[in-house]
């Protein structure tokens, strides 16, 4: 097999007409994606995806890495395109775990979370206007390569994401064949339908890893501000660890944008928190994952903070002092001037859950003059990401 491979390989990278030569591996759909990586020739777009699929396998506190019957595999175009999408690109930001000390010895089985703006397409090309980003760099047909590698580097348990507008065409169909289940809830009136060939209305998803949750329960959300509907999401649900056999609620939210509307957003986070506490039962854990376009001084994030829910901020452990969010987690130039400023959030129940790692974030240097997005970074906003366990129950 593997020999055969190998020939299948050579044929599509050295063949003018490489192409015609893919339907052979979909005789072989059970083939895993890191068994069809290992007898690629090494280099570029190749060792970028190969890395990205094998760096959880050798960490010790990552798990198995799941390959089921992968999109990537079972549609090997979509596979050989996203390597030639990537073999010109500048390097990934290079990232580390910072380890909290707790004085305890890491959790054998931690699960670990990622909140992230992917950026929807339609606003990227269209009316976000990024002054300093070429248009190539925003190109769906490049980008979307990069969102899922950074996806697949850190491998999240669950994955909380904003401004999805790719998630029937992309999202959904590649990360079900990884293993994810998700939930999509998309805008009632999304300015992604303004822009002339748009991919329809963004929204937030939640992708949880069947192998590590159980579903239980599920709801979407229109948030309301002082009562009256308004246009922006949630995704809750409700799971259940595998390993522990604990519950666990998830929620993912993505506030109104844009100075001035600082009510809205603190009427749209209380109607989160009490949609929420309706849904959960009194001791289980619970985490709130966003974009809430909101800086740590407003209302809103200090509703969060107070919230009788017990909640705390986990990229505050990033801090010397463990009380202060990180500098950025979005950083762009618009024609109205350059933006950098904290606005997304992994709230947790401090309580339930402790933070064993926390990914940094990127260095001025590596974000570069033209800030984001780039062509080495596809989004405006940074990933979040973190481990968690469960705290001993009383």
């Amino acid at each position: 097999m593997l020999a055969t491979l190998s020939v299948w390989w050579i044929c599509v990278t050295t063949s003018p007409a490489r192409y015609k030569c893919l339907p052979n591996i979909q005789n072989c759909p059970n083939i895993p994606v890191f068994l069809v990586l290992s007898v690629c020739p090494m280099g570029g777009g190749a060792t970028r995806l190969y890395s990205a699929l094998t760096q959880t396998l050798s960490s010790s506190s990552s798990r198995p890495l799941p390959l089921p019957q992968s999109h990537l595999v079972t549609h090997p175009v979509y596979f050989v395109k996203s390597i030639e999408a990537l073999r010109d690109r500048p390097p990934r930001f290079h990232r580390k775990f910072i380890h909290p000390s707790h004085g305890d010895s890491a959790p054998s089985s931690p699960i670990r979370v990622m909140q992230w703006n992917i950026l929807a397409q339609a606003l990227g090309e269209g009316v976000d206007s990024f002054v300093q980003c070429p248009l190539e760099a925003l190109s769906w047909p490049q980008r979307k390569y990069l969102i899922l590698e950074e996806i697949l580097t850190y491998r999240p348990h669950i994955l909380c994401l904003q401004e999805v507008d790719h998630y029937y065409d992309t999202f959904q169909p590649v990360l079900a064949g990884l293993g994810y289940s998700s939930n999509f809830c998309p805008k009632p009136w999304s300015p992604c339908l303004d822009v002339e060939g748009n991919n329809g209305p963004d929204g937030c998803a939640l992708f949880f890893d069947q192998s590590r949750f159980e579903l239980l329960d599920s709801m979407s959300i229109r948030l309301s501000a002082m009562l009256i509907p308004t246009n922006q999401v949630a995704v809750v649900t409700m799971l259940r660890c595998r390993i522990t056999g604990r519950r666990m609620c998830v929620a993912v939210t993505h506030l109104k944008a844009r100075s001035g509307w600082e009510r809205v957003r603190s009427s749209q986070g209380s109607d989160l928190l009490r949609h929420v506490q309706n849904f959960i039962k009194k001791y289980t854990p619970l985490l709130i994952c966003g974009d809430f376009n909101a800086i740590p001084t407003e209302d809103v994030y200090r509703c969060f903070a107070l919230s009788p829910l017990g909640l705390d901020s986990a990229y505050k452990k990033l801090s010397r002092d463990g009380l202060t969010e990180p500098e950025y987690t979005t950083w762009k130039i618009r024609p109205t001037g350059e933006c950098c400023s904290t606005l997304d959030y992994i709230w947790y129940t401090q309580n339930k859950l402790s933070v064993e790692a926390v990914l940094d974030m990127p260095t001025e240097e590596q974000i570069g003059p033209n800030r984001l997005p780039s062509y080495n970074y596809p989004s405006d906003h940074l990933s979040l990401v973190c481990d968690f366990s469960f705290k001993e129950e009383d």
